[in-house]
């Protein structure tokens, strides 16, 4: 199906006017006020001098006013450029430079940051710098709402949505560039893998800014009809209040997320009595937990508009199938690469990720397609993995985070997967560190209360070959303590500091 926003938006409002769409903590907005406030929002933009394909950064946290300014923007036809509210001026300006956003709309002030101070003249393409206060006392004209309507109705599938940017240590940000078609086509893909449909009410604590957050969480809520529930700033007891008020029928996130809240769970009163099973399992009771590796961990990145592989949530797979990512969403077309030639290779042979089809991103800033696509349209993604005879994905890390350890490959993801099965452990992250004989492999562990280092490496001999076992320990009191970097994916530079001390 090809969409729009503007097609969405109105194909629910007529559907489900009533309905809840998006509720925050201080305002709840239903669809039928979703599609005319976004309407009305996106003819005071064309009466202050906004046009189809500006570039427009919004910087802001979760709530009905992101999503309402975004939608009205992209009703329009304009380009959408979510900002992190985690980045330094810094980074913000180079983000913005890259997309070369001509417009800034932007809280004056959340968690301490002012965002808007750390502007300079360094930025050639912006014209306009609005507070959120501002864009909400922009005044429309017959005239613009005329026009509103008529660029509303002549956005197309393949015009462009949004510029997300993704991770990256070092170098220029990596701006994604996504059509209407594209990351709708994307999240709706995968709106069966999450178990997300018109009865859902949904929360993910992951920022809009994200791909995570925005398709994962605001265009599938806005595709299936569901009721998307979200905060500013998440924290374990307004977020476990909040999962209770709203009757939560659905939590996805990271694990990490969900173990958080469930250590608070017991000591705050509150029961979680709506949760059902495809949410994450730390919060929900025993019966409707998952066998470990039985779910699939549904895979993807910012260039694919988050997952394109999955399964059922509320699932099991095939035992065979157990610690996969699932299969490929309809319309992907994925092919096992040899990393160096880029030769295909048989099935079962772990390889390059690569990636092609309908849902794929339509590019990246500043680079050439040559740069970022195959000759036969293909998208590298750096990801390791291998598909079995029926077609499941595994992933087995990134191509640039494997590393040898006395000549032979360690896939810090196979250790990670290995780590998390042992008793006494919610959470691990591998890594490499540098030392006088070589790589040596380090693990950041979650443990549960009075494990030890020398437990954890007694039983990780059990699982793993002799040099996959991590010689480097660091015991960490939760997931949140793991130095992750804007995109939220761990930093795996700040990862190896943890042991700079071993």
């Amino acid at each position: 199906m090809s969409d729009t926003i503007d097609i969405v938006l109105r194909e629910q409002a007529s559907r489900r006017d009533a309905a809840e769409a998006i509720v925050d903590p201080g305002e709840r907005i239903t669809y039928g006020e979703l599609e005319r406030t976004t309407r009305d929002l996106g003819a005071a933009f064309i009466a202050a001098g906004l046009a189809k394909g500006a570039r427009v950064g919004l910087l802001m946290p979760n709530g009905v006013s992101w999503a309402r300014i975004a939608l009205a923007l992209l009703r329009i036809g304009a380009v959408l450029v979510p900002l992190s509210t985690l980045l330094a001026p810094r980074e913000l300006a180079a983000q913005m430079r890259v997309a070369a956003v001509q417009h800034l709309i932007a809280v004056e002030e959340f968690r301490g940051h002012r965002h808007l101070d750390g502007l300079d003249g360094s930025l050639p393409a912006l014209r306009t710098v609005w507070t959120a206060d501002q864009v909400i006392s922009l005044q429309s004209h017959p005239g613009a709402v005329e026009t509103a309507e008529a660029m509303s109705r002549g956005v197309r599938p393949a015009d462009p949505l949004a510029i997300i940017f993704t991770s990256g240590s070092s170098g220029q940000p990596k701006g994604v560039l996504h059509s209407h078609g594209n990351a709708l086509g994307a999240a709706r893909a995968g709106l069966t893998a999450r178990c997300i449909d018109a009865a859902t009410r949904l929360y993910l604590p992951m920022p809009f800014f994200w791909v995570g957050g925005f398709g994962g969480g605001l265009l599938s809520a806005l595709i299936a009809g569901a009721t998307l529930i979200t905060e500013p700033v998440p924290q374990p007891d307004s977020t476990l209040r909040l999962l209770a008020t709203e009757g939560v029928t659905l939590f996805r996130g990271w694990p990490d997320q969900a173990e958080a809240l469930a250590r608070h769970l017991p000591g705050s009163g509150i029961e979680l009595t709506s949760l059902g099973a495809g949410s994450l399992d730390a919060l929900l009771p025993p019966h409707l937990r998952s066998r470990p590796g039985a779910r699939a961990r549904l895979f993807g990145m910012t260039e694919t508009f988050g997952p394109y592989s999955g399964y059922p949530a509320d699932t099991d797979m095939p035992e065979k199938a157990w610690g996969s990512c699932g299969r490929p969403f309809e319309g992907v077309h994925i092919r096992i690469a040899d990393p160096d030639s880029g030769r295909e290779l048989p099935t079962g042979e772990i390889g390059m990720i690569h990636i092609r089809g309908p849902h794929v991103m339509r590019g990246i800033c500043r680079r050439s397609r040559e740069e970022v696509f195959t000759p036969d349209g293909y998208y590298p993604t750096g990801d390791l993995g291998h598909v079995d005879g029926d077609g499941f994905l595994f992933f087995h890390g990134r191509s640039d985070d494997m590393f040898k350890v006395r000549g032979a490959t360690v896939y810090p993801s196979e250790v990670e997967a290995a780590l998390r099965s042992l008793a006494g452990v919610r959470s691990a992250f591998v890594t490499n560190v540098v030392g006088e004989r070589g790589n040596q492999v380090a693990a950041a562990v979650v443990p549960d209360d009075g494990v030890t280092v020398e437990q954890l490496r007694s039983a990780a001999r059990s699982v793993l070959s002799s040099f996959k076992v991590p010689t480097l320990w660091a015991l960490v009191a939760d997931g949140e303590a793991v130095p992750r970097g804007a995109t939220g994916k761990v930093d795996v530079a700040r990862l190896r500091a943890l042991f700079s001390d071993d």
